[in-house]
């Protein structure tokens, strides 16, 4: 299913979400909640423990907002989180970096921007890209067979023939189709009377929003309710174009590492102490859940 060298790029933030609403809580005797990062810190050995996984890193949302708030006031935020789940990010940080891995703390941009930046700059370098997120937005990161995204918690790898079989269009297009059928979990609203049939027909002919001719009697591909949806875009282009804008992801985040810098060598063995402390987890039966590395 892998090559022999993969670098495995971790979107943190959903990981320590699913571990907070799936994992146990556990209250320290200080009184703190530290449930999503012991079970993130269970996920993330777990990953290491992969022989395909040589090389890794792990962004993460330092501050639940970037500069897409600026764009666009309806953008996502954390109002209504959980006060116990965002207490944990810097925790969750922490956890990481004792684990060896290289952590991405994004504040002016998201950790789904650093995945992408990842993926642009090194996947020449490697034998494989992997994009460990089930978000949709990263599908536009997809190169064939070279960069994929595997959602772990259903085991499920999606390479470009599979972004086709999925949303019925090619990785490129992928911000213009959020952008006409709206994300309701980044605040998008998308276009009205744009579903995803549609918006999968006609941008799987035009790639983009900007190639769709206005007149819906020039349009190459046969669409139900053709007339509204021109009529629509034309109305709302301005929006949609922005909404895109919010969707793409940047390529640009300014991390400092090389590839080499990224290959994994074990656990922070100097760290590793202090966050078994911080999480009242047991350092030797956590050590014992590392497998032995091969070189």
């Amino acid at each position: 299913m892998w090559k022999a060298m993969a670098l495995f790029v971790v979107d943190g933030t959903f990981e320590l979400f699913r571990a907070h609403y799936g994992a146990p809580p556990h209250i320290t005797t200080q009184g703190r909640q530290v449930g999503a990062c012991r079970g993130l810190l269970r996920s993330l050995i777990a990953l290491l423990n992969q022989p395909e996984v040589t090389h890794v890193a792990c962004a993460f949302d330092h501050v639940v907002e970037s500069f897409r708030n600026e764009l666009f006031d309806g953008y996502k935020t954390g109002e209504g989180m959980d006060p116990e789940l965002f207490q944990q990010f810097g925790l969750a940080e922490e956890v990481a970096a004792a684990l060896g891995i290289t952590v991405w703390p994004m504040v002016e941009f998201e950790a789904d921007d650093a995945l992408a930046t990842a993926a642009h700059r090194f996947a020449d370098q490697t034998e494989q890209v992997v994009l460990c997120s089930p978000d949709k937005d990263l599908a536009q990161c997809i190169q064939g067979t070279k960069v994929v995204s595997l959602d772990r918690l259903r085991n499920r790898k999606l390479d470009e023939p599979g972004v086709h079989e999925k949303f019925g269009i090619a990785p490129v297009s992928i911000p213009d189709y959020l952008a006409l059928l709206g994300d309701s979990a980044d605040g998008l609203p998308g276009v009205p009377r744009w579903g995803a049939k549609s918006s999968a027909t006609v941008l799987a002919h035009y790639l983009h929003l900007d190639a769709i001719p206005p007149d819906h009697g020039d349009w190459a591909v046969r669409v139900r309710g053709a007339q509204g949806l021109a009529e629509s875009l034309a109305q709302h282009r301005e929006q949609a174009l922005l909404y895109r804008k919010l969707a793409t992801l940047r390529t640009d985040v300014p991390l400092a590492q090389s590839f080499e810098d990224l290959a994994y060598s074990g656990p922070d063995s100097s760290a590793l102490p202090a966050l078994c402390a911080a999480l009242e987890d047991d350092e030797k039966r956590l050590r014992s859940r590392f497998k032995p590395r091969s070189n």
